[in-house]
């Protein structure tokens, strides 16, 4: 199939990008430290680090990295929110030749075990607050070396210390730990300025960064994403977002809200390299569950580019104060993690006049692979076309591609493209085709302009009495109503239909009803859709990203059934 998208490209964007003009991500990062050294990369509670400074620091760190008898290609687990040690990690880990294998901070013991001893990390490098979590998985693991980092470390004197004894004496967010032999940032800063930096020699395909994730599939595994593949994403991103960034001026420097957890593949590319290549300033959001909190940090800055998952849209929509803040300059809303309800998307706009460009990624395709174009004036309710050097079809369950407009899996091919599953092979044969496709586990359907609609994961369909039900399409029409502020739909086992929809809602107020609601709906929705089981709720459980937990919710109904 030829790239007929490509018609419906912006002016300007170029069909493909060569990823070749880099030999590794290395070479493309130093080459920001040096173009923009003076800018500044990443701000963190009023703290900002320059390009230049993110250049020292982490050259450093990978002196020191080095100096510990690592041998390169070794894994490097960073475990940290976005606090401003998690870049300066990240440089220095690529820096000495290793592979970073970004952990979720707030992940059990035994997840992180798990992580461990899947990508042999032989060292870690965590943030105080998560280091109790750390001891309690240490034991049986390759962990030789860690590094334990306070959020006070970069902060200066005397905030740093100030917020030091805040978290630990006032707050008490630090659990009692101990690890024998850790070394402190700092410390460890100050010990490589003084160490050789050997610069490793990179090739494109060495791996770059283990991505884990749950996939289409069963327990996480490292997505393999090498240097080659990094870069391929960054440079497509780059040119994708162009057109955007001209929609009206920015006075200075691009500034890019970071909200999303650095260690989630979407924020990984879109805000941290992808800030770092475009020499854009990085504003870290260490907590944004705290939503005051967080308004009052972007209170302080010009806002350009917002990329967030549809859960942070709709809180943020709903919070006074941040209806209160300049927009003037916001060009990008960039969504993406999950689907983007019309109702938020409408919300937002109302307020920001930014509307939501939405794309699509997974950890095995590096972040984004399709996206709206960045100059759009309007919710498309897409996740809009193939980026440069994409190629996506739509497969039946047999593998055969199908016609324009017709459902199924969507299939991805391109440098963005994972080379892989970390030492497991069988879980890499069943997710790539022969062809070299990349299988999403995402069903969806493209238009005769190229725009792809994602329908729904393969795994949420609903099944009642033959017909499919896809839970984005029953959220899309229950997040409109005025009653509404979040929902989900699963399915449930019945005997009569097979399964059942049911739904979970957190209501805006208590005058909204299970029968009101219900009656509502009836309107809208064709009888095998409407929802046999309504339970609301205050809250829904969700992803460190954000996404709603709907095999949580399920698994709950499940239990509560039986």
């Amino acid at each position: 199939m030829d790239r007929f998208w490509l018609k419906s490209y912006p002016p300007g964007v170029p069909a493909d990008i060569d990823p070749s003009v880099y030999p590794s991500l290395v070479s493309l990062l130093e080459e920001s430290f040096t173009r923009y050294r003076q800018a500044k990369a990443y701000v963190c509670m009023d703290k900002a680090v320059t390009f230049g400074e993110v250049d020292e620091y982490s050259r450093a760190l990978a002196a020191w990295l080095q100096s510990r008898g690592l041998q390169k290609g070794a894994r490097i687990a960073i475990m940290m929110p976005n606090v401003l040690q998690y870049p300066i990690a990240v440089a220095a880990v690529l820096r000495a030749g290793f592979i970073a294998v970004n952990v979720n901070p707030l992940y059990t013991a035994r997840e992180l075990a798990h992580q461990l001893h899947d990508s042999g990390a032989k060292a870690v490098i965590v943030l105080e607050n998560f280091a109790a979590t750390l001891e309690q998985a240490m034991a049986g693991t390759p962990v030789k070396h860690v590094v334990v980092a306070t959020l006070g470390d970069l902060l200066g004197f005397p905030k740093g210390l100030i917020v030091n004894f805040v978290v630990r004496t006032v707050k008490k967010m630090i659990p009692a730990w101990s690890l024998p032999g850790h070394f402190s940032f700092n410390a460890v800063i100050a010990a490589g300025r003084s160490m050789t930096f050997a610069r490793p020699g990179l090739a494109p395909e060495d791996i770059a960064v283990l991505q884990y994730t749950g996939g289409t599939t069963g327990v996480a595994k490292g997505a393999m994403l090498s240097h080659r593949t990094i870069v391929a994403n960054l440079l497509a991103s780059e040119a994708w977002m162009q057109p955007g960034l001209h929609r009206k001026p920015i006075s200075g420097q691009i500034v890019i809200v970071c909200a999303l957890p650095l260690y989630h593949v979407f924020a990984f590319i879109t805000c941290g390299l992808l800030g770092m290549r475009t020499g854009a300033m990085n504003v870290l959001i260490p907590n944004p569950r705290d939503i005051p909190g967080m308004v009052k940090d972007l209170a302080k800055q010009r806002l350009n580019i917002f990329p967030a998952v549809n859960t942070l849209f709709n809180a943020l929509a709903n919070n006074a104060e941040f209806a209160r803040l300049d927009f003037s300059e916001l060009v990008i809303s960039n969504g993406g993690g999950m689907a983007v309800q019309e109702a938020v998307a409408k919300k937002w706009l109302a307020i920001t006049g930014c509307p939501i460009v939405e794309g699509y990624g997974l950890s095995e395709t590096s972040a984004g692979v399709t996206c709206n174009p960045t100059d759009s004036e309007a919710y498309t309710g897409t996740i809009g076309l193939p980026l440069p050097n994409v190629w996506i079809k739509i497969l039946d369950d047999n593998g055969n591609e199908l016609p324009l407009g017709a459902s199924g899996e969507i299939a991805i091919k391109g440098p963005q493209v994972m080379s892989g599953y970390w030492q497991n092979p069988e879980e890499t044969a069943k997710v790539m085709t022969p062809d070299g496709y990349f299988k999403s586990g995402d069903i969806g359907r493209m238009d005769e302009r190229g725009y792809v609609k994602i329908v729904d994961r393969k795994k949420d369909m609903i099944i009642v009495s033959g017909f499919k039900v896809f839970p984005n399409e029953i959220e899309d029409v229950v997040a409109s109503h005025p009653g509404v502020l979040e929902c989900a739909a699963v399915g449930v086992p019945d005997e009569k239909s097979g399964e059942a929809v049911m739904l979970f809602v957190v209501p805006r107020d208590k005058s909204l009803t299970r029968d009101r609601l219900a009656a509502d709906l009836a309107k809208v929705l064709t009888g095998y859709k409407r929802p046999r089981y309504i339970e609301f709720r205050n809250d829904l459980p969700k992803t460190n990203v954000g996404k709603i937990l709907r095999r949580e919710l399920r698994d709950g109904a499940l239990k509560k059934a039986a």
